[in-house]
């Protein structure tokens, strides 16, 4: 009854769905719930027309809810959220009117299958470790690590494996043949000191759904650091010479003062170097060993 209640009372809570509509708009006032009945906040929503095409995209607020204005038409919409199975439906948007469809349940996803206890080889290959940083405040740097390797050790309890991966130094590459051999010179990465950098997690943390956390260490320019992968799992699949093989990506962000890399001294012997702050996102696939 408590529940029955909650839901009546949001129901009837204002929220940014009562603000005036543009002249010549409609709108669909969207609320999403999971399994149980409770608002869904950060579900994502797309809105297609007619043709395929997108025209908008947008998160649910804590309160499950979303407004969409849009101009007066037929739609198409797709709501997912990590864990759940997504939904989709028709709608049509009235000029001058709020529309508001019945609330979306999203129920949960059948869990995907893990991989199998055993060693797993990273396949360079098929993987990728990319990075981003800011060029001191302006333009963003996109680059690769383009030699590296490394497995997996599933253990009989997925959260008792573990991962490691030995990346190249010398093998970065950021497009641009006088920067990578800035980066790769003593005062980033030092190369001839520190050829390899490596990250060795211990143990993989499930966050829900397809979404795990891997904590560990990187050993980088000498010194060795805490670091968090926030993982999404991909499942299992079969390559084409029918090898097992498993697949997911990862992402962290580093902060190159942790690693005695320190932008503010080039900065003052006038070297132009990148900022603080670096993200680094891996596609990874792993063949399954004998």
């Amino acid at each position: 009854m408590a529940l029955a209640f909650l839901n009546r009372l949001r129901d009837r809570t204002p929220h940014a769905a009562q603000a005036p509509l543009p002249r010549g708009a409609g709108a669909l006032d969207l609320a999403v719930h999971d399994p149980v009945g409770l608002p869904m906040a950060g579900a994502e929503v797309s809105v297609r027309d007619a043709g395929g095409q997108e025209v908008m995209r947008g998160r649910t607020d804590p309160n499950g809810r979303l407004t969409a204005t849009l101009a007066p038409a037929g739609y198409h919409l797709v709501i997912t959220c990590d864990g759940f199975r997504p939904e989709r439906f028709d709608a049509e948007v009235v000029a001058g009117e709020r529309t508001a469809p019945r609330p979306v349940a999203l129920d949960l996803a059948p869990a995907p299958q893990l991989p199998a206890p055993g060693r797993w080889r990273l396949d360079p290959d098929h993987s990728s470790i990319r990075f981003t940083a800011r060029h001191i405040g302006l333009a963003e740097i996109h680059g690769r690590f383009n030699r590296f390797e490394g497995g997996l050790w599933i253990g009989e309890q997925m959260t008792d494996s573990r991962v490691e991966v030995t990346i190249d130094a010398a093998s970065i590459d950021s497009g641009v043949q006088l920067r990578d051999d800035h980066l790769r010179s003593a005062e980033f990465l030092d190369v001839a000191r520190f050829p390899t950098l490596q990250f060795t997690g211990e143990r993989f943390v499930h966050k829900g759904g397809s979404r795990w956390t891997v904590p560990g260490v990187l050993h980088l320019h000498g010194v060795s650091r805490n670091v968090q992968l926030d993982t999404r799992y991909l499942g299992i699949g079969t390559g084409m010479g029918g090898e097992t093989r498993t697949a997911c990506t990862a992402a962290a962000e580093l902060h190159r003062e942790d690693f005695t890399l320190d932008w503010r001294k080039m900065l003052a012997r006038g070297i132009a170097a990148i900022g603080a702050t670096i993200r680094v996102e891996l596609d990874i696939q792993a063949v399954q060993q004998d």
